[in-house]
């Protein structure tokens, strides 16, 4: 009588074995006091380092990414010989590569073990690709460029995404994750400063183009900071060596108590194979790729936000000022609204209101001509930044473990999502400005996708927590790949099978 098949029954397998006190039953379940003193320090250790970092990169990896937007403005289409949709075909090229990447990228993060040198390591490879890209010549070039790009950029979104996880609880997630994600829109605020200043200052200096220049200047930074990278940047928990054990144990106590088992793998290169079967197994990852497409396509406005607000009549170097102040606006705005969805312990409803709101935008830029109007409506069309935070620490919540199985998730979710930005440039057609209806109304069609997910999560979320609660049931029977999972929270918590089923208490999926 073998195989998953094979039920026992909570007090067959266990019930003889150990019998618990209710007061080591809550010590199980939750933190001690001592515990809990620990966490606050080690939460500060984790913010006060790790989070700057990965903002920085962030920073420079959108940077990287979108200056081929700011470069357009500076003649790059003109010094290449351009033509018909050869732009677009650049901007899209990058995502072919990018998404080639994601999920064997993060199985490999996740199975060697060393973000600080794997992301590092990547870091350097974009930056000299981004900077090498001031030297193409021809159309063959900038589209090979920007492939090559996407292949080395595509180890740092999703893999940082489950670093995250590895270091902060799903109440901590959302507020990390919108703080993380402000890097982004730091860099379609800061980016664009830079471009200007050097459209400015730099264009024809030494025979080098403004667009030239712009790769040169942001792609030496970046390398710059990837060194940095390779040895400051702690790898996880158990191995952050400036961490002393006791705070260790914390760390990886209080993401197994909130997840109801332990936040590790079998061991072995198969468990990384097993975590992609488990990933695809379940609904919830395809529900949350398409939720993320929604958000990626529609915000897919931001490849071409000089260009829109070259529509309001000003020159380029106004242009691209004024893209500026939506995403310093959407900067703060993301942290209270991420900050309230932890609060409230609540993804569904953040992750919904704002959906109206920039759908309203896209209504309004495609349907007047005045200044006012169509500037106001780009601090409404960028609301959709302030799901991705939210979305992000859901992906978490709703996939929490084992460690290869949320790698995996988080890299086929990213792939889906951002294969979006390899279709909708192509529906900016020049022909239709100032008014870009078609691509604004694929946004609005996009947004309304992830609303429809987002509805479908909740509910399929709220029938798991339900069956969750039958289960707490101290009759309820065990197959033998719960009790398989329970060895092996047990053997990394240091208790007994009898403790670690009662770490399944309370665990309910955040909606």
């Amino acid at each position: 009588m073998a195989g998953d098949d094979l039920f026992i029954t909570d007090r067959e397998a266990m019930g003889e074995k150990v019998e618990m006190s209710h007061e080591e039953v809550v010590h199980i379940a939750e933190l001690s006091p001592h515990e809990k003193e620990l966490e606050k320090k080690l939460r500060r250790r984790i913010d006060s380092l790790i989070m700057p970092l990965v903002i920085l990169v962030y920073l420079m990896n959108y940077i990287d990414r979108n200056n081929y937007a700011a470069a357009k403005l500076q003649g790059l289409e003109q010094d290449l010989g351009l033509t018909g949709t050869q732009y677009e075909t650049g901007l899209s090229v990058l995502f072919v590569g990018y998404i080639l990447m994601q999920v064997p990228s993060n199985l490999l993060l996740n199975y060697i073990g060393r973000p600080s040198l794997y992301l590092g390591c990547f870091v350097i490879a974009w930056g000299t690709v981004s900077a090498l890209t001031s030297q193409v010549k021809s159309y063959g070039g900038i589209v090979a460029c920007r492939f090559i790009l996407g292949l080395v950029e595509a180890p740092f979104f999703a893999g940082v995404l489950f670093y995250l996880s590895k270091w902060y609880t799903r109440k901590e997630l959302a507020l990390r994750m919108s703080i993380f994600y402000s890097g982004s829109l730091l860099s379609g605020a800061f980016g664009n400063l830079i471009a200007a200043g050097i459209l400015h200052g730099l264009a024809g200096k030494r025979g080098i183009s403004a667009w030239q220049w712009l790769y040169i200047i942001e792609g030496s930074l970046t390398v710059t900071i990837g060194i940095v990278i390779c040895f400051i940047l702690p790898d996880f928990p158990q191995t952050w060596s400036m961490l002393p054990p006791e705070m260790q144990a914390v760390a990886n106590r209080r993401l197994a108590i909130e997840a109801a088992e332990a936040d590790v793998d079998e061991g072995g290169g198969m468990s990384q194979l097993k975590g992609v079967k488990m990933a695809f197994s379940d609904i919830k990852t395809y529900i949350l790729a398409l939720a993320y497409m929604g958000i990626t396509g529609a915000s897919g406005f931001q490849n071409f936000f000089p260009t829109l607000t070259e529509t309001l009549g000003y020159n380029e170097t106004i242009s691209l000022l004024l893209v500026a102040p939506p995403y310093v606006f959407m900067v703060v705005y993301s942290m209270v609204h991420s900050h309230m969805s932890d609060r409230f312990g609540n993804r569904f409803w953040f992750f919904v209101y704002p959906i109206p709101i920039s759908i309203v935008g896209f209504v309004i830029f495609m349907t007047t001509d005045k200044f006012g109007p169509r500037y106001f409506s780009f601090f409404l069309m960028i609301f959709v930044f302030a799901q991705n935070g939210t979305l992000y620490s859901w992906i978490s919540n709703a996939i929490p473990r084992p460690p290869a199985k949320r790698a995996a998730a988080y890299a086929f979710i990213n792939s889906v999502g951002n294969s979006a930005s390899i279709w909708t440039p192509y529906t900016y057609n020049s022909t239709d400005a100032p008014y870009y209806r078609l691509a604004l109304g694929v946004c609005i069609a996009l947004q309304t996708l992830g609303a429809l997910m987002a509805c479908t999560l909740a509910l399929y979320m709220r029938h798991q927590n339900q069956q969750l609660a039958r289960l707490e049931n101290e009759d309820a029977v065990l197959t033998a790949k719960d009790l398989r999972r329970l060895q092996r929270t047990a053997e990394v918590e240091g208790i007994d099978i009898a403790a670690a089923r009662r770490l399944q208490k309370g665990f309910r999926y955040m909606l």
